[in-house]
């Protein structure tokens, strides 16, 4: 199994912070599990104009192509201004309607204040769903103040960092049964 952690804004590193924590867990726990960070800010992706995803270039090319081969994802959004960052909205303009068809998703969102927690029941699960998305249903919320020196030291965030770690994981798997089943049961 392939897991991608995406760090869905170009600035800042609290979201990368909490994408990494989970991917670190996974590998810790799952030997067997590959898992990449695509951090938005570490690529020059262009502004997408409706073209094939197989049609672009460069890194935004790549960040498509390496997006399509994973089994389950970290989506990380920041909250800017009471949304999901551009950045991460462009990235989801890049890819097919169907990117995460019968694909795992797991969702982390960081912000200054508590004030933003439903922005990804509101915005980010919506554009998920179009997509064919298996969402987990519980994503998780981590606060400014759960920072110290570019480290998330909140034991509580940390731990629900964990569980979600551990809950895209189940959910994949438990996933990739499902399909094995009903592939059996309908081999046409």
């Amino acid at each position: 199994m392939k897991v991608i952690g995406i760090a869905g804004s170009v600035v800042g590193s609290k979201t990368r912070i909490a994408v990494e924590q989970i991917l670190n867990n996974i590998e810790k726990q799952h030997a067997d599990i590959e898992t990449e960070l695509i951090n938005l800010g570490e690529f020059d992706l262009v502004f997408s104009d409706g073209r094939d995803y197989r049609d672009y270039s460069g890194d935004t090319k790549a960040v498509l192509e390496k997006i399509m081969t994973a089994d389950a994802y970290v989506i990380g959004t920041p909250i800017f201004q009471a949304s999901i960052p551009g950045a991460l909205k462009n990235l989801f303009d890049l890819l097919p309607n169907e990117a995460f068809r019968e694909k795992v998703v797991g969702v982390v969102a960081t912000a200054g204040s508590a004030k933003h927690y439903l922005v990804p029941e509101h915005q980010l699960k919506p554009i998920l769903s179009y997509m064919k998305a298996v969402i987990i249903p519980k994503y998780v919320f981590v606060e400014e103040k759960s920072y110290y020196q570019k480290e998330i030291v909140d034991d509580d965030a940390i731990f629900r960092l964990n569980r979600l770690a551990d809950d895209l994981v189940h959910g994949a798997n438990v996933f990739s049964e499902i399909q094995k089943e009903k592939d059996s049961a309908f081999p046409f």
